[in-house]
C-alpha cells in the first residue's frame, strides 16, 4: 500500500483542499488551522447521531401539518401525509416524501452508525465501499428536508381562513431539527479514518 499523505507529514486544508506540510500549522491560501484529523470524530458523529435519533421519534409521531376545513382541525403525521397522497392517486408524490422524510433519515442513521464501527475498528470491509457509502450518506442527506418544504408550500398558499387553511404542526421543528443533526453527524466524521483503519489491519 502506498505511503498516506499523513506519513508524509502532508495535509489537505478542510476549506480549500489544498495540500501542505503539517508544521505551517495554518494554509496559506485560506489562512485556515491545519490539522490531520478531526478531532474526536467518531465521538462526535455518535453523539450527532444520538441526538438525531431522539428528534426523529417524535417527528413521526408527532402531527407535522394541521388543515382546518369548515372549522374543523385535522392532524396529519408523515405517514398519515403519505398514505393521503396515495388515496388521491398523487403516487409519485407519496413516494418521493416516503423516501425523503421516512426511508433516507434511518438509513443515513444506520449508515453513520455502521461508519463509525468501522472506524473504531469494531468492522472490517473494503475502505473504497465504505467511502463510497459515505459520500452518498453525505450527497442525499439534505433532501430530507422536502417534506418540510411541501409543508411550508401548501402553508404559504392554503389560507383561507376557516373555510380552509394549513398551519405547520409541531414535528415539522423536530424534523428539521432531526436532518440538521444528521447533517452536522456527517460533517463530524473523518472519513480517512477508515483508510487509516484499513492500513493498521494490513500492516498487523
Amino acid at each position: 500500500m502506498l505511503a498516506s499523505a499523513r506519513e508524509k507529514n502532508k495535509v489537505s486544508c478542510h476549506t480549500c483542499g489544498r495540500i501542505n506540510p503539517l508544521e505551517e500549522g495554518y494554509c496559506p491560501r485560506c489562512h485556515t488551522p491545519l490539522h490531520s484529523r478531526k478531532k474526536n470524530s467518531v465521538q462526535r458523529c455518535l453523539a450527532f447521531s444520538l441526538a438525531s435519533i431522539i428528534a426523529y421519534i417524535p417527528a413521526n409521531i408527532w402531527p407535522i401539518m394541521i388543515v382546518t376545513n369548515l372549522g374543523r382541525n385535522e392532524e396529519s403525521t408523515i405517514l398519515a401525509g403519505v398514505a393521503t397522497f396515495w388515496q388521491m392517486k398523487a403516487y409519485p408524490v407519496a413516494i418521493t416524501i416516503f423516501i425523503a422524510s421516512v426511508m433516507i433519515p434511518a438509513l443515513k442513521l444506520l449508515a453513520l452508525g455502521w461508519l463509525c464501527a468501522l472506524s473504531a475498528g469494531w468492522v472490517n470491509t473494503n475502505p473504497r465501499h465504505a467511502t463510497r457509502i459515505f459520500w452518498l450518506t453525505e450527497l442525499v442527506g439534505r433532501w430530507s428536508m422536502v417534506d418540510v418544504f411541501v409543508v411550508a408550500i401548501l402553508v404559504a398558499l392554503v389560507q383561507l381562513g376557516n373555510i380552509i387553511s394549513i398551519t405547520p404542526g409541531t414535528a415539522a421543528v423536530s424534523f428539521g431539527l432531526m436532518v440538521i443533526l444528521t447533517m452536522l453527524a456527517a460533517l463530524s466524521f473523518e472519513p480517512r479514518l477508515i483508510w487509516d483503519n484499513a492500513r493498521q489491519s494490513t500492516s498487523s
